[in-house]
């Protein structure tokens, strides 16, 4: 496997730290493998650094700066260019078969094709300045926390908020004027005004017959998401414009690596966020995580000791089992590989049924000095069966939804250890999923089955894994709560 090059000053060295983990993600998106992912991101790592250094030495000897990309933005298409190298070079095979597809479509020939035929978003980004793009790309994509955009750029924390409302509208423009210099049909000439009109207004009302020109034209449906200044549209028209295939995907990625504080770069002043040439990266755990880790050994330790006292006959509240209560939350996810984390949002434990219907936390149900008998094995009129916690629960999140789709987040807990995974549900409306990412499904009919990626097959007890996928839908959006993993019924958490 081919080494990173050695960055050849202190601004060279600091883009290595700041992109390499950008890169590797999305890598190991476009790959069948971790193996075949850490090469491919070495070998666009090494392009992408060669290409910036032949941009500076021209412009060096131009007296001027030819528009180009910021840093991470260049790199990521570098994986791009790298992965059709593989293609034509006979190594296809260690690439994701749906990327194979793409690059093999007219849609991958659009970003190496005429200038004026490239993607919107791609054009307007390229037509700013870098460091302006540079804001736009950190804050939008990346989703870094301003304060932290501020100090990798150098900008007046005070500020940032302000300068990034300046450059979302200059990226505006700049895609309003490629728009109008794109060559177009009759229709779509006749439309421009009207949707520069639409996409600047605050609660837009779509005119009908616009409406039905954006469903059928991928131009100025590209156009549209990159117009709209209300919505919160830009990241997606931002990845899918410039990344291209797994845009979207690479956008989840960054959103929750940024919510679990796992991105590379430098967030502390002298502190070591570099990368070795030929080092393995591995996750970040913080000390939250350790806490975490050390209160849930804690409570299994509790647990074991409770259902000890329960089956040696010692006296219990009547329905109030040991495991009948929640003793912790699950640890919060680690991530397998850098970037392909799940979620930072740790998902709530939900106590198990109360067989008299104690809520919880309500340990002390009657009055002081009143004896119980121990809890009987054999259930009667007066004492119910004692239920069977379920050994998983799954989270089912929403997190968008539009007109014809929608975007969901899946985690999963399970109490037991998992040496591989997979999970069924079947969806109620006809629902179909178009793109996933840290799983890989089959969907027949409305029956959906998701495997485990190579990554994170494997979870600890009262670990989990997650991931999410995008979906079309026509009319309802319902969600059946059939969830099973390996084949076990789980429950349902909100």
């Amino acid at each position: 496997m081919p080494e990173l090059p050695t960055p050849q000053d202190a601004a060279e060295a600091a883009l290595f730290s700041e992109c390499w983990d950008a890169v590797l993600s999305y890598a190991d998106l476009c790959t069948s493998g971790t193996a075949a992912g850490r090469q491919l991101a070495t070998e666009a790592f090494t392009q992408g650094i060669q290409e910036a250094r032949a941009a500076a030495a021209r412009a060096r000897t131009a007296g001027r700066r030819a528009p180009r990309l910021p840093g991470i933005p260049l790199l990521l298409t570098a994986v791009r260019s790298t992965t059709a190298a593989w293609e034509a070079e006979g190594k296809g095979h260690l690439l994701d078969p749906e990327l194979r597809l793409w690059l093999n479509s007219g849609k991958a020939a659009r970003y190496t094709g005429p200038p004026l035929q490239r993607p919107l978003a791609l054009r307007g980004l390229k037509d700013m300045q870098e460091a302006d793009a540079a804001l736009l790309w950190l804050a939008e994509v990346e989703a870094l926390p301003l304060p932290d955009v501020a100090r990798r750029l150098g900008l007046d924390p005070a500020a940032v908020a302000t300068e990034l409302a300046q450059v979302r509208a200059l990226f505006r423009d700049r895609c309003r004027r490629n728009h109008l210099d794109t060559p177009m049909d009759a229709d779509c000439r006749r439309y421009a005004r009207l949707l520069d009109a639409v996409t600047r207004a605050s609660a837009p009302e779509t005119p009908e017959d616009l409406s039905r020109h954006l469903a059928t034209c991928v131009e100025c449906a590209e156009a549209a998401a990159c117009l709209r200044l209300h919505g919160g549209g830009t990241p997606a028209a931002l990845a899918s414009g410039v990344i291209g295939w797994g845009g979207l995907a690479y956008l989840e990625r960054r959103r929750r690596a940024a919510e679990a504080g796992l991105t590379g770069g430098r967030t502390d002043a002298g502190a070591d966020r570099g990368i070795a040439v030929g080092a393995v990266t591995r996750p970040r755990i913080g000390r939250a995580g350790l806490l975490a880790t050390a209160v849930v050994v804690s409570a299994l330790a509790l647990t074991v000791s409770l259902m000890q006292l329960g089956d040696s006959g010692g006296p219990t509240a009547d329905g109030d089992t040991a495991d009948s209560q929640a003793v912790a939350e699950p640890a919060p996810p680690l991530p397998s590989v850098p970037d392909s984390s799940t979620s930072g949002t740790s998902p709530t434990a939900h106590p198990g049924g109360s067989a008299t219907g104690t809520k919880s936390g309500d340990y002390d149900t009657e009055p002081q000095g009143t004896s119980t008998s121990p809890v009987e094995d054999t259930p009667t009129a007066s004492t119910p069966a004692r239920r069977t916690p379920s050994p998983c629960r799954v989270k089912y999140h929403l997190d968008d939804e539009w007109h014809t789709g929608f975007q969901v987040a899946i985690t999963v807990t399970s109490t037991t250890a998992l040496d591989d995974w997979n999970i069924t549900w079947t969806f109620d409306d006809g629902q179909h999923i178009t793109q996933m990412w840290d799983g890989i499904f089959t969907q027949a009919g409305s029956e959906v089955t998701v495997k485990a990626a190579d990554y994170n097959k494997k979870v600890a007890a009262n670990g989990t894994f997650a991931f999410g996928f995008l979906a079309s839908k026509h009319g309802g959006n319902a969600v059946r709560h059939d969830f099973m993993v390996n084949g076990v019924g789980c429950s349902t958490v909100g």
